[in-house]
């Protein structure tokens, strides 16, 4: 694992201890930035159920101005924490250990990109869809939801200020793109 390009490329990050994070692959990685390409410059982005922080991690790397890390579990928010040290990209990065759906509960700050990675098989991506189409202005106006996934968990959702614009399979990472209607 480790950033693909732009101010930390070739950082190698390191993994959180156990087995409860699923980092995405650095194939898919690099495809999803490609697709994202040079907006995420200067773009504000939001990785919950960050896990290791790569991808946000990434974005930074890429020029975000800034990325925001929410994140539960206390050995994840270590590793984040440890990747950002490493990678020199500390200073334009918020950590913070919460609960995403008790996060998504506070006063909405526009995002330009919203990450969503949980874990696997529980429904998570679909339910915090639903609460980000429930409070659309986490979402700025231009803005994506990314949700990753096992192709075998993806679902139509019924949405009424969110719309699945594109959708791409990278073995057993798909990533769904979603915008404001």
């Amino acid at each position: 694992m480790r950033v693909v390009t732009g101010k930390a490329k070739g950082r190698k990050l390191k993994s959180v201890p156990g087995g409860g994070t699923r980092p995405i692959t650095d194939r898919a990685k690099s495809a999803l930035f490609s697709i994202i390409g040079d907006r995420i410059v200067g773009a504000r982005f939001l990785d919950l159920f960050a896990g290791t922080g790569q991808v946000g991690i990434e974005a930074l790397s890429r020029g975000a101005a800034e990325a925001v890390f929410v994140e539960q579990g206390q050995a994840a928010l270590r590793t984040i924490r440890e990747n950002l040290a490493l990678t020199g990209l500390a200073g334009s990065a918020r950590v913070i250990r919460a609960d995403v759906f008790a996060f998504l509960r506070r006063e909405p700050e526009p995002f330009d990109y919203i990450y969503i990675a949980p874990p696997q098989y529980q429904g998570l991506w679909a339910a915090t869809l639903q609460v980000l189409d429930a409070t659309p202005d986490w979402l700025a106006p231009d803005g994506c939801a990314i949700a990753q996934i096992h192709p075998r968990e993806y679902q139509d959702l019924l949405l009424g200020h969110l719309a699945l614009t594109d959708q791409r399979r990278y073995g057993s990472v798909m990533l769904c793109f979603y915008a404001r209607q």
